[in-house]
């Protein structure tokens, strides 16, 4: 019955369709259309499928492995192209990859697939070779190819279309990737002249992973335990603890230890070390389980005690486009590896629980565990030293019942009409001292959203369109060194260079505060909103509120309307009388006039829920009208006395589209009015949000 329960609950969710739940979620602030940013690029014609980066933050380069070429570009301006080398494919490799079934125009090319820094002077690089996987070294001072052609084999995938993902680790390459040429038999392992290493080939070990991500976590000099620098991997695969009609996928976090020699008898060559466990990401009051992996960072702070990693997920029956962020502490994994409880098969009759958790004895050493000094005070100095009782243990036993839960317990994000694909997150202060976590998420159609958490909720700063044709972003990455901060992304069509904030484009300081950016603050001196990395200005006098309290601003004249595509946001409060206080002035009957004022879906009247009393909810309107629409919120027929947030964008064609969110929380149920007013007119909608009791409805 223990084992009913997450499941029945996680299918519960998959099945749900997703209504009032996720039409809260919250919106960027602001929109950067693709001309208005005019971002750094990198193209080169005729190639294609930009999907690996590699930042030397000591040459400042950006290293871009793409389709059958790797290039060298400057950091600082990645236009500036000061390398470049090309891997093709010979005719003959094309035609025998052709002959078995594959496409000679695209999937029988060379795409690079692992970009690694071997050394000060040489980077390990892989490629699908037209399905024969190879890798070789790079020279960086020549920027060529040594011609060592080493079998990419299980360090590379095969099919450009499979799942991969490699990390360097001591000058020894551990990686998550396909080993033959079906992509049916999914591997980790490492790459080493001594002691290479491999996952057993079994369902239970692997279950037909999509690899995400990996990377080294070192044992803390200050650790005291005398323990081993451990790997780990990232991925989603098709659950084995449960059998349904369709696969159910898990999202996971595996982890092998970098000192594992494999087994002498058991586990020969294999890793005695590898084990993993579940990662959650859900919002149970929602019912929302998300359970695709999509990608990982790890954020690494001087002040941070340690590692965080950030997971973008999404569910498995998508079709609404949600997204949702969340994290973990590296200590939570490793408690769940070091003192968790294991799973073991077994056949249960008429259930759909195929591994539930074992409460039997467990072997010493602890099976999976890295060898440290206590395991060496018991003689047992190596892998090759532990008794088969625990390899036979860790063979059968590779995954974990317990979960790895978030920071919270809940995600930092949910994001409703959008698909994330790729995550970085960069730690700044903001004036007032408070440390923020900045979360830079792509999208799969080519934008970037920049958000932070407030006041446990969370804002969406920003979004750029980083890519014209929308296409989708690939691979994020972070450059954050002192004065010369980047996002770079890349995507089949070329490579984007992205500034942190657009500081510089509030043109007032009620915008900039509004903004709400950590990066950001109003100099009244220079009368503009600056990047605080790129300044050594003192910050006495400078202003930024990041409650977006902007009263703080010197008076100003009237103020232009932005230009088109751009967005303002303002608050209708206690001060508001008519019409909301904006930066941004109303205009009289003029030309816009004759607009007419038209409410968009969802509406009011499609948001009604039943809430808990004192139970905090959201409502929201929308509606496109004259330059001078704005709207007036009134609760049990009279107006609201608090901020409501109203954003406001000027379309091209003249027209306002204003947006503006309401959270409350109430004892006795109550309606609820949205009226958008405006100089040609107005329109009304309205919605009853009840309150339960017990069950019951007041």
């Amino acid at each position: 019955m223990r084992m009913r329960s997450p499941v029945w609950r996680l299918l519960t969710a998959l099945a749900v369709v997703f209504g009032t739940a996720v039409a809260f979620a919250p919106i960027p602030r602001i929109t950067w259309e693709h001309r208005e940013v005019q971002l750094v690029q990198f193209h080169e014609p005729g190639i294609s499928n930009y999907s690996a980066l590699l930042l030397s933050e000591d040459k400042d380069t950006l290293y871009v492995g793409a389709r059958e070429a790797v290039f060298a570009l400057n950091a600082h301006n990645i236009s500036r192209k000061q390398h470049e080398v090309y891997w093709k494919v010979s005719e003959d490799k094309k035609a025998k990859c052709a002959e078995k079934g594959k496409s000679k125009q695209t999937e029988c090319l060379n795409y690079i697939r692992v970009l690694q820094p071997l050394s000060a002077s040489a980077l390990y690089v892989c490629g699908t070779n037209a399905f024969q996987p190879t890798c070789d070294h790079l020279n960086l001072t020549s920027f060529a190819f040594l011609g060592k052609n080493e079998d990419g084999k299980g360090r590379c995938p095969f099919d450009p279309a499979q799942s991969y993902t490699s990390v360097m680790v001591d000058g020894e390459l551990y990686s998550g990737t396909s080993y033959n040429f079906l992509g049916s038999e999914p591997i980790i392992s490492r790459n080493s002249s001594h002691s290479p290493l491999r996952t057993e080939y079994a369902i239970p070990w692997l279950n037909e992973p999509s690899f995400v991500f990996a990377d080294v976590m070192r044992e803390s000099p200050g650790g005291g335990g005398g323990g081993d620098d451990r790997v780990y991997f990232f991925f989603t695969e098709v659950s084995v603890e449960y059998e349904f009609v369709f696969k159910l996928l898990i999202p996971r976090v595996a982890r092998v230890c970098k000192g594992d020699q494999g087994g002498l008898r058991t586990l020969q060559k294999k890793w005695t070390s590898f084990l993993k466990a579940r990662l959650i990401c859900s919002r149970p009051d929602s019912n929302l389980v998300f359970n695709v992996l999509r990608d990982v960072f790890v954020l690494r702070s001087p002040d941070l005690k340690e590692p965080v990693f950030y997971g973008v997920f999404t569910p498995q029956l998508n079709n609404v486009g949600l997204s949702a962020v969340c994290a973990y502490n590296l200590s939570t994994a490793e408690a769940v590896f070091s003192r968790g409880k294991y799973m073991q098969s077994a056949t249960v009759e008429q259930s759909h629980t195929k591994w539930v958790r074992y409460n039997g004895a467990v072997p010493t050493p602890r099976p999976g565990a890295c060898i440290t000094r206590e395991a060496r005070a018991a003689n047992f100095s190596s892998s090759l030293n532990l008794p088969d009782k625990t390899l036979q243990f860790v063979k059968d036993h590779p995954l974990m019942d317990d979960s790895v839960t978030p920071i919270d317990g809940r995600p930092r994000l949910i994001k409703s009409d959008v698909n994330y694909t790729q995550i970085v997150v960069d730690r700044t202060w903001a004036l007032d001292g408070t440390v923020h976590d900045v979360m830079f998420v792509s999208t799969d159609r080519g934008a970037l959203h920049k958000a932070i958490s407030l006041d446990n909720s969370v804002h969406i700063i920003e979004e750029t369109q980083l890519f014209q044709d929308f296409e989708p972003v690939q691979t994020l990455l972070l450059s954050s060194k002192e004065g010369r901060k980047f996002v770079y992304a890349g995507s089949n069509s070329g490579v984007v260079q992205a500034p942190l904030a657009f500081c510089g484009k509030h043109g007032t300081c009620q915008d900039c505060v509004l903004a709400r950016d950590p990066y950001c603050a109003w100099s009244p001196a220079t009368a503009a909103c600056i990047t605080l990395h790129q300044t050594d200005r003192p910050s006495r006098g400078l202003i930024q509120e990041m409650n977006g309290d902007a009263s703080a601003c010197p008076a100003s004249s009237s103020l232009p309307l932005p230009p088109p595509g751009s967005s303002s946001l303002s608050c209708l409060g206690p001060d508001s009388s008519s019409s909301p206080r904006s930066p941004w002035p109303a205009l009289g009957p003029g030309p816009d006039s004759h607009r007419q004022v038209t409410l968009l879906p969802p509406f009011l009247g499609d948001q009604a829920q039943h809430v808990h009393a004192l139970g905090t909810f959201h409502l929201f309107c929308q509606a496109t009208g004259p330059a001078d629409v704005h709207f007036l919120w009134e609760k049990n027929g009279r107006a609201l006395e608090v901020c409501v947030p109203m954003q406001t964008h000027v379309l091209p064609d003249g027209r306002a589209h204003v947006l503006s969110w309401l959270r409350d929380a109430i004892r006795e149920s109550a309606e609820y009015r949205c009226s958008a007013l405006s100089s040609a007119g107005s329109r009304t909608s309205k919605v009853r949000v009840t309150v339960t009791r017990h069950g019951k409805l007041s």
